[in-house]
Formats: C-alpha cells, sequence, structure tokens
C-alpha cells in the first residue's frame, strides 16, 4: 500500500546523502519534497502541514547540526514523526474486570466489519480467551450467515437468535448475548454491528443505542484504509455520534495510496490498535507504529517477520532441525516440511519485503513467484522416501519418473538436486560457525587439533625436565578449553575440573603413563 510513498522517501534520502552539512535551502527543499510526497499518498492536509513544520524545526535544530551524518538524522527525525503520526505506540484492548469484555465494532458498510469479526474472535482465541460473536447486522443481506460462516472457520461460536435480512431488532440480540455469554461463561464478547453505504442519521441511532444497552469495554470503528481523503470525515462523523476507543485497519494489502492510515490516528485522537492485511483469518494482528514506520521508510519489519516465523516453526522442530542441518543429516524430506512450514507465513514476496534494504528492490520482489515454491514441492512428492533420504539414487531413469509425476522436465529436477546439495554444504558451514548444536564444539576441537599438530616437535625444551614442564602446561591449557568449550548442553560436569581433580589425586604423573591399565 505505501509502495507509492516509500519510493518518494527513498528518493528525497538520496539526494541528501554524501552531503557533510545541511544548509537551510536543502532543509527547505527536503521537507517541499516530503510535503508532495504526503499529499500524493492522500494524507490529510493537517497532518501534512503540523508533519512538515516538526520535521523543518527538528531539522535546523542542534541535533543535526552537531551530528556527523546529517542526512542519517534527517532521516531518523521523519521516522520519529512518522511513529507520532501514527499513534506513538502500541495499544492494547482494555479487558474487563469481571467478564466478560464487550466489544463493539462500528463502521461504514464494506469495510469489512464482518470477517474482521471472525479475525478477532480468532485471535482472542490464540491469546487465551473464550470469545463468541454476536450477529446483531440484521440490516445487510445474508450478514448473518457470513458470520456463521467465518466464525465456523475461526473455530468461534457465534450467536444468532435472528435470522437477519431486515427481520429482528439488534438492540436485544445484543442485550440477550450479554446475558448468554453470562451463562456460558464466554470472558469476551465481539458485537458486529450493521454498517451503511454512508453516514447517516439511522445508523448512528442504532450503534448508538447498541451501545447504550452494553455498555462496551471497547468501541472499535472498522476503516477500510483504501477510502482515502473520506476516511478522516467518516472516523469524525462516527466520533461525534457514537464514539470510539480504538481504529481498526482493514485492506492494508490494497494497492490504494494508504492517506488513511497516516491520517486517522493524528486527526481523531484515537490509536490504531490492530491492522488487517488480507483475506485469511490469519491476516490479523496488533499494529505496531515504529514497525509501520520503518517499512514505509524502507528499513524492513524484522521483529514482524521473526513473530510470524515464531508461530510457524515450533521450538522443538526448529532445534531438531538445526541439530541435523549440523550432522549433516538434513535431507530433502526435511528441505520439503521447511518449504510447506515456510509457506504458512505468507507470500514469499511480501517476507522478503520485511527484511532491511528490501525496499530498494520492488522490481525483483515482485517477480517472486510462489509457484516456483509450488514446482519444488511438486518435484519432492514425486520422489520415493528412499529417494529423498539419499539423493544420490537419482539416476537417469528414476529422474525420468520423478519429471513426469511432477509435471516439470529433467533439468528442472537436476537444477533442484544442485541447488540442494549447495544448501547443505551452505548449512553444515553454518552449523560449524553460527553455534547449531555441535557445530561450534566441533569447530573448537578441529582448531586445537590444527595447533597441537603445528606445534608438535616445535619449540620443545632440550632438559628433560622443562620439557616436562612444558607438556603440563599444554595439557592444562587443553583441559581449560576443553570444559570451556561452547556447546555442550546444560548441566553437564565441568570436564577440566574433573581432570584437575583426577591429576591431584595421583591419576597420571605429568609426562608419565599408566603403567599398562
Amino acid at each position: 500500500m505505501f509502495d507509492t510513498l516509500s519510493s518518494r522517501l527513498d528518493k528525497v534520502f538520496t539526494s541528501l546523502r554524501g552531503r557533510g552539512r545541511l544548509t537551510d535551502a536543502d532543509i527547505d527543499a527536503t521537507a517541499r519534497e516530503i510535503r508532495v510526497a504526503l499529499l500524493e499518498a492522500d494524507v490529510a492536509l493537517p497532518v501534512v502541514r503540523s508533519f512538515v513544520a516538526a520535521i523543518k524545526s527538528r531539522a535546523r535544530g542542534a541535533e543535526v547540526g552537531a551530528s556527523l551524518n546529517p542526512a542519517q538524522q534527517v532521516i531518523k527525525i521523519v521516522n520519529e514523526e512518522l511513529v507520532a503520526i501514527l499513534g506513538g505506540g502500541t495499544t492494547t484492548l482494555r479487558f474487563a474486570k469481571t467478564p466478560p469484555t464487550v466489544i463493539l465494532l462500528a463502521g461504514l458498510q464494506g469495510t469489512g466489519k464482518t470477517t474482521l469479526a471472525g479475525k478477532l474472535g480468532r485471535w482472542l482465541k490464540a491469546q487465551g480467551h473464550t470469545p463468541l460473536l454476536v450477529a446483531a447486522d440484521l440490516q445487510r443481506p445474508n450478514a448473518v450467515n457470513q458470520l456463521q460462516v467465518v466464525g465456523a472457520r475461526a473455530g468461534v461460536e457465534v450467536f444468532a437468535p435472528e435470522p437477519g435480512n431486515g427481520v429482528g431488532d439488534p438492540v436485544r440480540v445484543a442485550r440477550d448475548a450479554l446475558a448468554h455469554a453470562r451463562r456460558q461463561v464466554f470472558d469476551v464478547v465481539v458485537v458486529d454491528t450493521a454498517g451503511r453505504l454512508g453516514v447517516d442519521e439511522e445508523l448512528m441511532r442504532q450503534a448508538a443505542d447498541i451501545r447504550d444497552a452494553v455498555s462496551p469495554d471497547e468501541i472499535l470503528f472498522v476503516l477500510d484504509a483504501m477510502i482515502g481523503q473520506d476516511a478522516v470525515a467518516t472516523a469524525n462523523a462516527f466520533a461525534d455520534g457514537v464514539g470510539f476507543s480504538g481504529v481498526v485497519l482493514t485492506k492494508l494489502d490494497g494497492d490504494a495510496r494508504g492517506g488513511a492510515a497516516l491520517s486517522v490516528a493524528q486527526v481523531t485522537g484515537r490509536p490504531i490498535m490492530f491492522a488487517s492485511t488480507g483475506e485469511a483469518l490469519d491476516d490479523f494482528d496488533v499494529f505496531h507504529p515504529e514497525r509501520m514506520a520503518s517499512r514505509i521508510l524502507g528499513m524492513g519489519d524484522v521483529l514482524t517477520l521473526i513473530e510470524q516465523a515464531e508461530k510457524a516453526f515450533e521450538a522443538e522442530q526448529a532445534e531438531a532441525m538445526a541439530a541435523k542441518m549440523a550432522a549433516s543429516e538434513f535431507t530433502l524430506e526435511d528441505f520439503l516440511d521447511q518449504m510447506l512450514t515456510v509457506r504458512k507465513m505468507g507470500p514469499i514476496g511480501n517476507l522478503l519485503g520485511m527484511l532491511p534494504g528490501m525496499g530498494q528492490m520492488k522490481e525483483q520482489l515482485a517477480q517472486v513467484d510462489d509457484r516456483d515454491v509450488d514446482r519444488v514441492v511438486a518435484i519432492i512428492r514425486s520422489m520415493t522416501p528412499g529417494e529423498r533420504r539419499d539423493p544420490k539414487i537419482l539416476q537417469a531413469s528414476r529422474k525420468a519418473r520423478v519429471a513426469r509425476g511432477s509435471g516439470v522436465t529433467v533439468t528442472e529436477v537436476n537444477q533442484l538436486l544442485d541447488r540442494f546439495a549447495e544448501a547443505r554444504k551452505v548449512m553444515r558451514q553454518m552449523a560449524g560457525g553460527m553455534g547449531l548444536p555441535g557445530g561450534m564444539a566441533r569447530a573448537k576441537a578441529a582448531s586445537a587439533r590444527k595447533a597441537a599438530k603445528k606445534g608438535k616437535g616445535a619449540n620443545r625444551k632440550g632438559n628433560p625436565a622443562a620439557r616436562a614442564a612444558q607438556a603440563k602446561a599444554q595439557k592444562s591449557a587443553a583441559q581449560e578449553r576443553l570444559g570451556k568449550a561452547p556447546g555442550f548442553p546444560e548441566g553437564m560436569p565441568d570436564l577440566a575440573a574433573l581432570m584437575r581433580q583426577q591429576d591431584g589425586l595421583g591419576g597420571m604423573p605429568p609426562g608419565g603413563s599408566r603403567g599398562g591399565r
């Protein structure tokens, strides 16, 4: 959504880099370009004015003048001001001291309230809550049925006593839902209300009546991030007519200019609490202003990437896979499992876009096709279990069979096998150098063996007594290295201490032998 804004800002910052100091003319030109970029992104004019004024004021201050790299300092200022207009910090839901907590969803028709109710219910369930979805939108055709379908997919119960389609009293449904939640021990109630194509008196009155009937702990205004300047007027109308405590942005995966996201928090004074980034029920999470600002400025979003990876990869699975990499036991079967797990995290292009510096490679990211991953999966699944464990047995006839089974050419099968062989080499090297289980210990031991081999016979003392002292010193050093080598499981005894204790008890005299024991 913010690609156009990111590209414009990147050009502005590129022109600043490499300059030893910034003049007032440079600052004015930069502010002017940022103003144009924000206006083109459909950001509300009052927000643009305050944003640009803050940047100009801070850029002329001591923090930039005394900086060794003024351009980087200006980028830092822009980042901090972006975080400020996006809300300043992450805001979480307030839960009632006495359950159930009531969350009321309000907004125009078409913003995705009903789907969002299912996403929110699924997210609450993952947080350990027992949510109940309430079908209080009785105006829109099939709204009740849609919520029931979404609730079933999310694994969340739906309270829908009325058929909808213009039949039933939404205020009574909301009130009865609260009583039902208390009886059935649901700790969160999410009320889906009706919307209209535009703001009108009937919509506001109905939403206000439901609010008065259930006294919600949170009222979330659901805003379509693609509607541009009209978002500000709509948000203000709901703030005056119903009131809301937080904003949920939907359709952030769209290709609109994204001005709503950069305007609504500043204009309404209410924080953006959640963001919906796709149609799947999992495409929903807490909104983090600092992460969004980082992505807009092309600096990536590593924290979100890590959180998605933690959801997709279980800790035990990751440790077992790391051990296989270190022991060179990583097979095509393991590779297949990894590919399928990565696919659960979302489109590959989106994942790569969260890495720092990838914002400057938008054209390359646009060419990343998830169907390439599907082809790799098809090739591996066309192999027998034995072939996946040991690709070396794949001779010409077997490769031809695999190619036919996966709908690709033998050349593509060969390319996959070559890439896998290279990947396994890299994994083995990473295991030895990045502390994967057993890797650091083996690297340390190999280094010690090389050092011992190199020093063998060199610099040896001619005097027998001196030679014995030197051998004892070398042995003590080796014991210390062995005891301190990283990679040993927690709780293993201190090997160096045990060996020193053994020597102290006369187990082996320095430079001597055990007499044939």
